[in-house]
C-alpha cells in the first residue's frame, strides 16, 4: 500500500542581494563556451567587421570636431573593453552617429578638450545604472520611439555631413539643421566641384557594388577608390590628415570643480544615449541570432561605463553599441565576443602600420560613407508601416522624430515615451465603463406579473465597472454614479476591473460614501483580491459600513440587497 505524501512547499525565490547582483556584472568563463568550435567563424566575422568599421570610425570622428584620430581610439579601446565585459556576445562597440549628434553641442559650448571627460563622467554614470539594475527598462520603449529615433538619428547625420561634403567651414550653431542651411548659404560653389564628385563617387560604389558582391566591404572600397582619385587627379581636397603612429597613453584629464559641474548635464545625457543606444543594438543582435544567449542588460551597461570610462582616459569619444557594425557582426557568422576583439585588434594594427595612408583620405569621401549610412537609417517602409496601424503609433513616430532633429536625442527619447504613455491610457480608459445590469431572472413580463419582483427591481440597481478604475478616468465613474436617484441598494461588480489604482480606489470610496449619504446601501460584488489591500487601505471597505457588505457571488449579494429593500428606509440609512 502507498503512503500518499503531501506534496512539498514551493520554493520561495528570493530576490538577489545585492553582492549577487554585482556579481553578475563580471565576466565568466561561460562567455567563451563556444570558442573552440567558432574561433574560425569569429576570427574572420572580427576581420570583416574591421574593414567596415574604420571608415565609421573616421569619419565619426571627425564629425565629432575631434578628429579621426578620437575616432579610431575610440574604436579600439572602447571596442575591445565593451567586448570583454558587456553582457552582449555579438555586440561591436565603437563611436557612432547618434553619439556624435550630442557631441557637437557639447564641442561648441566648452570645447572638443572636455569631450574626453564627459566621456569619463557619463561612463561612471551608466556603471552606477547598471548596479542599480535600470538595463531591463528598455524594454518598456515602445516600438513607434525606437524607430521615431532611428529614423531622426539618420536625418541629423546627413545634416552634419554638408560642410564635409563641401569642403566648407562649418557654420556657428548647434543645431544640424540650422547649420546645414548656414553652411549652405556662405558656400564657394566653385570649390565643391572635386569633393561633390567624390561623393558621387563613393556613393555610387557604395549603392552598386554590394548588387554585384554582397561579400565586398562596399565602404572601404569606396573610400580606397576614392582616395586613389584624389592622389592620382591631384584634387585639391580637405584631407584627414596626420595620424599619430600608435594609441596615445592613458591620462587623466585635469579638470577643475566649476569645469565639472558645468559639463554634468552633458553627461548625463550622453550617459543616456550611452545606455539606450546600447541596449537597443543588443536587442537587435538577439533578434537576429536566437541560438545564442540573450543580453544580459545591466551587464551590457556596466560594460559600456566601463568602456567609456576607458575611451576618455585614451582621449576618445564616448562610445555605444553601434547597430550597423554589430548587425555586420551576427551576419558574418561570429559567436562569442572574441569576434569584437579581433574587430579592435585589426584597428590597432592599422593605427601602427597604416597611419600615414589612412592620413590621406579625403574628408568629403568619409562624408559620403556617413550618408550613405544616414540614409540606411531612414526606414521608410517602417514609417509607412507605423503611419498606417493607426493615428497613436503614427503620433508616437512623429513626435519623437521632430525632437530628435529640432532638440535632441534623450529628450526625444523622453518626449516620444510620454506621449506613448498618455496615449496608452487613453486607450485604457476608453475601453473602460459603467454599465447598468438588469437583475438575473427578471424579465420585463416577469417584472409586470410580480409585484414583488417590480418592487426588488425597482429598488436594486446593479452596475457594472469594466476595465480599468484609475486616475484617467475616475471622474467618469464619479459624475455617472452621481445620477444615480430612486434606489435603496446599488450593487458595484468589481469582477472585470482588470486594474486599480489609488485614485480610482479613492473615487470607489468616495462614490460609496455619496451614496450613504443619500441612504442607498452600497455592496461589492467580485473585489479582486489583489485590489482587496488597496481598497482597504483607501477606506473602501470601511466606506461600505460596518457589515462590510463585500461578495463572491451576485446571488448572494442580491439576497442581501432584498433584506434592505424590505427594511425601513431609516434603518437601512443607519446601517
Amino acid at each position: 500500500m502507498t503512503v500518499p505524501t503531501s506534496p512539498a512547499p514551493a520554493a520561495r525565490t528570493t530576490p538577489p542581494t545585492t553582492v549577487a547582483r554585482l556579481r553578475d556584472l563580471l565576466p565568466r568563463r561561460t562567455d567563451y563556451a563556444d570558442l573552440p568550435r567558432s574561433w574560425r567563424q569569429d576570427l574572420l566575422a572580427g576581420l570583416t567587421v574591421a574593414i567596415v568599421a574604420l571608415p565609421l570610425a573616421l569619419g565619426f570622428g571627425v564629425s565629432s570636431g575631434l578628429g579621426a584620430a578620437a575616432g579610431l581610439v575610440t574604436a579600439v579601446v572602447a571596442g575591445a573593453v565593451a567586448a570583454v565585459l558587456g553582457g552582449s556576445h555579438l555586440q561591436v562597440s565603437g563611436p557612432t552617429g547618434a553619439m556624435t549628434v550630442v557631441l557637437l553641442p557639447v564641442v561648441a559650448r566648452h570645447g572638443a578638450e572636455t569631450v574626453p571627460v564627459v566621456a569619463i563622467m557619463a561612463g561612471g554614470i551608466v556603471v552606477l545604472a547598471a548596479a542599480l539594475g535600470i538595463g531591463r527598462l528598455v524594454a518598456y520603449i515602445p516600438w513607434p520611439v525606437v524607430e521615431g529615433f532611428t529614423f531622426g538619428i539618420g536625418v541629423v547625420i546627413a545634416l552634419q555631413q554638408v560642410p564635409l561634403a563641401l569642403d566648407t567651414p562649418r557654420a556657428e550653431g548647434e543645431n544640424a539643421g540650422l547649420v546645414a542651411l548656414r553652411t549652405l548659404a556662405d558656400v564657394d560653389w566653385g570649390r565643391t566641384v572635386a569633393p561633390l564628385a567624390l561623393v558621387a563617387l563613393v556613393i555610387a560604389v557604395m549603392v552598386v557594388l554590394p548588387r554585384l558582391h554582397r561579400g565586398v566591404p562596399a565602404s572601404l572600397v569606396a573610400v580606397v577608390a576614392a582616395t586613389l582619385v584624389a592622389e592620382v587627379g591631384g584634387l585639391d581636397v580637405d584631407r584627414i590628415g596626420a595620424l599619430p603612429g600608435g594609441l596615445p597613453a592613458p591620462h587623466l584629464p585635469v579638470v577643475d570643480l566649476e569645469t565639472t559641474s558645468a559639463l554634468f548635464s552633458s553627461a548625463l545625457a550622453v550617459a543616456a544615449l550611452a545606455a539606450l543606444e546600447s541596449l537597443l543594438s543588443a536587442r537587435v543582435a538577439d533578434g537576429m541570432a536566437d541560438d545564442i544567449g540573450r543580453t544580459r542588460p545591466n551587464r551590457e551597461l556596466f560594460g559600456q561605463g566601463v568602456a567609456n570610462v576607458a575611451s576618455g582616459l585614451f582621449g576618445g569619444l564616448p562610445a555605444t553599441g553601434a547597430i550597423a557594425r554589430t548587425a555586420v557582426n551576427v551576419r558574418s557568422g561570429a559567436r562569442t565576443r572574441v569576434a569584437a576583439l579581433v574587430h579592435a585588434g585589426v584597428l590597432t594594427a592599422i593605427v601602427y602600420l597604416a597611419a600615414p595612408l589612412v592620413g590621406r583620405v579625403p574628408l568629403s569621401a568619409l562624408a559620403a560613407v556617413l550618408l550613405v549610412t544616414a540614409a540606411r537609417m531612414v526606414d521608410l517602409g517602417t514609417a509607412r508601416a507605423i503611419c498606417r496601424s493607426g493615428r497613436a503609433g503614427a503620433l508616437v513616430f512623429g513626435v519623437t522624430l521632430a525632437v530628435t532633429v529640432v532638440f535632441d536625442l534623450v529628450m526625444a527619447v523622453e518626449v516620444g515615451v510620454a506621449v506613448a504613455a498618455v496615449l496608452a491610457l487613453r486607450a485604457v480608459a476608453r475601453s473602460s465603463g459603467l454599465h447598468r445590469e438588469p437583475l438575473p431572472g427578471t424579465s420585463e413580463d416577469e417584472v409586470t406579473a410580480d409585484a414583488e419582483r417590480a418592487l426588488l427591481h425597482e429598488h436594486i440597481a446593479v452596475y457594472r465597472i469594466d476595465g480599468a478604475l484609475f486616475f484617467a478616468d475616475v471622474r467618469q465613474f464619479l459624475d455617472e454614479l452621481a445620477l444615480v436617484t430612486d434606489v435603496r441598494v446599488v450593487v458595484l461588480r468589481l469582477g472585470n476591473v482588470r486594474v486599480l489604482d489609488t485614485s480610482g480606489a479613492n473615487a470607489l470610496a468616495e462614490i460609496v460614501t455619496d451614496l450613504r449619504r443619500r441612504g442607498v446601501v452600497v455592496l461589492l460584488k467580485g473585489l479582486r483580491p489583489e485590489h482587496r489591500r488597496l481598497a482597504e487601505g483607501v477606506g473602501v471597505l470601511a466606506a461600505v459600513g460596518p457589515e462590510q457588505h463585500v461578495f463572491d457571488d451576485l446571488d448572494a449579494a442580491l439576497a442581501h440587497a432584498r433584506t434592505h429593500v424590505h427594511r425601513p428606509h431609516d434603518a437601512d440609512r443607519a446601517a
